[in-house]
């Protein structure tokens, strides 16, 4: 047994002034759902086709649009500069102007019949949600619910495709313009009640603190902390930023994009860039975009492959839950992510090997409906659930809204170069794979599977601050769970000082031998 200092982890019920905040930030990305379902649904959507779509008789309404790449294009060049704009202007004045271009691009797109002004709206309304997504992701939250709360991302954008899914399809058979205003005025309601909820919201304390703010910095942590933790234990998490905030200045002269690529840093910048990427690499933007299609091929109806989608869309909301639990109570980042690539590893195999082998027959349909439904809730519950935590631990402080908005950059580029090549092999006039293509994507989260057991360390458990000291000290990813850091202890002696007594209630004693602990006393699993 050992006496070791932690901050103390309280439960979710006392963090609900704090969950609640972040989960009024988190809101921003239930746009992305909405979105996602309502231009996923215009090719279906005669009233709109026949206004801004060019004739092709392969497609079922003999009309087709393509407006997706130019939301991608938006949402690339807005997170590649949220670093810039988030280190002048900060992450609350970022949100609130994405919450203005949205409502710009959806007036626009709403009340213009050309074809042009559309395509401006798309553009508008990608900017917008490159921010929206970028700042809402990393907004700092206490270590043990940094998970909980970062994966709200995944909650909110199931939560938009259904809603968005549910109103397209209330609207898909009508023939004027409401068929598709009205799915496109459902993208009012994020920016209304992010705009509002942010009048509430503090600034980023470790923002304020890197602005020299230090007044404001406390204010701010004390509103999201304070009423969760003892004075005791609040001031010992306060210190412990100062001085992580303060080693961080000491170390970089400079902060700037350059930054990333530089000593320690650079190894932080690539293992972010590297979760992100594997959203991609998981196969989630081919299931998104093409399983429908392959349902519909299979031979189910349209309305059919509609309400299979809806019933993935749900259960993958199940798995963002199960998820949730999972990093809380059960196990650790980087185990949910290795999880997760071996379960969709096999969706996909399944979903290939079924098109190989029963081509054509009810089985192989059945196959395809069975392993997307499979996949939906895997991916769900382990590597959409986990990403975006981990990543935004990955990168330094001082550099998260650089290091994790070039990031989601890269993110949207790969998911429009698996956009721009899917095609090629599925359509019956190039490759003819169908799907097949599954098999591609099986051997792509084998090596995910590697990359997450080879480079990703464990961070479940460690504050912000203690996992800039483990980067510092080149730990490696086998000894990065148990390897003791000092930050905690010296910010207790600081606290000590200050507040006699603190020390014998803020040190605890526990096994250290126990499996579920590391040698300082924070949970592994």
């Amino acid at each position: 047994m050992a006496a070791v200092a932690k901050i103390p982890e309280t439960t979710l019920w006392a963090n609900r002034k704090c969950l609640l905040i972040c989960a009024i930030v988190a809101i921003a990305n239930m746009q992305y759902g909405l979105d996602s379902a309502a231009i996923g649904s215009l090719q279906a959507m005669p009233g709109f086709l026949e206004v801004f779509g060019y004739k092709d008789p392969s497609q079922p309404a003999g009309y087709a649009i393509d407006a997706r790449s130019l939301l991608t294009l938006g949402a690339f060049l807005s997170s590649l500069i949220a670093g810039a704009f988030a280190h002048f202007f900060g992450r609350k004045v970022a949100l609130w102007l994405a919450c203005v271009l949205n409502a710009v691009a959806c007036i626009i797109q709403i009340s213009t019949t050309d074809k042009v002004a559309v395509y401006i709206g798309r553009l508008i309304l990608g900017l917008a949600n490159g921010f929206l997504v970028t700042f809402s992701n990393i907004y700092a939250a206490p270590a043990h619910l940094r998970a909980v709360m970062v994966a709200l991302f995944s909650e909110w954008v199931n939560i938009g495709s259904i809603i968005g899914a549910s109103v397209t399809n209330a609207t898909k058979d009508r023939l004027d313009k409401a068929s598709y205003q009205i799915p496109l005025g459902t993208l009012f309601i994020v920016p209304t009640f992010l705009a509002l909820g942010l009048l509430f919201v503090p600034e980023s304390p470790r923002y304020l603190l890197y602005k020299g703010r230090i007044e404001s910095a406390r204010q701010s942590l004390k509103k999201l902390r304070g009423d969760s933790l003892s004075p005791e234990g609040f001031e010992l998490e306060w210190v412990e930023m100062m001085k992580g905030i303060e080693e961080e200045k000491h170390a970089a002269q400079t902060i700037g994009p350059l930054d990333m690529f530089k000593g320690t840093e650079l190894r932080r910048t690539l293992l972010c860039y590297g979760v992100i990427a594997t959203q991609t690499g998981a196969g989630s933007w081919f299931i998104i975009s093409y399983s429908t299609y392959f349902m519909i091929v299979a031979g189910l109806s349209v309305n059919d492959a509609f309400e299979f989608s809806v019933m993935n869309t749900c259960l993958g909301f199940i798995g963002v839950n199960v998820g949730m639990y999972l990093m809380r109570h059960v196990m650790g980042r980087r185990t949910v992510l290795m999880t997760g690539a071996v379960a969709q590893g096999c969706a996909m195999l399944g979903m290939a090997v079924s098109a190989t082998v029963a081509f054509g027959t009810v089985s192989a349909r059945n196959c395809v409906i069975a392993f997307t439904a499979l996949y939906q809730f895997s991916y769900n519950a382990f590597v959409g659930d986990a990403t975006y935590p981990t990543a935004t631990e990955m990168v330094s402080t001082r550099l998260r809204s650089w290091s994790v908005g070039s990031a989601i950059s890269l993110g949207y580029f790969l998911a429009w170069l698996t956009g721009f090549c899917s095609p090629y092999f599925i359509n019956p006039e190039d490759l003819n794979w169908g799907a097949k293509y599954a098999y591609i994507w099986a051997a792509s989260n084998l090596c995910c599977f590697v990359f997450f057991y080879l480079c990703v360390p464990e961070t479940k458990g460690r504050t912000l601050e203690e996992i800039d000291e483990l980067f510092a000290n080149r730990v490696s990813v086998r000894n990065f769970s148990s390897f003791k850091t000092t930050i905690v202890a010296e910010a207790l002696k600081a606290v000590e000082s200050s507040i006699p007594g603190s020390e014998k209630k803020l040190v605890t004693t526990e096994h250290i031998d126990r499996p579920d602990y590391n040698i300082e006393g924070n949970t592994r699993s």
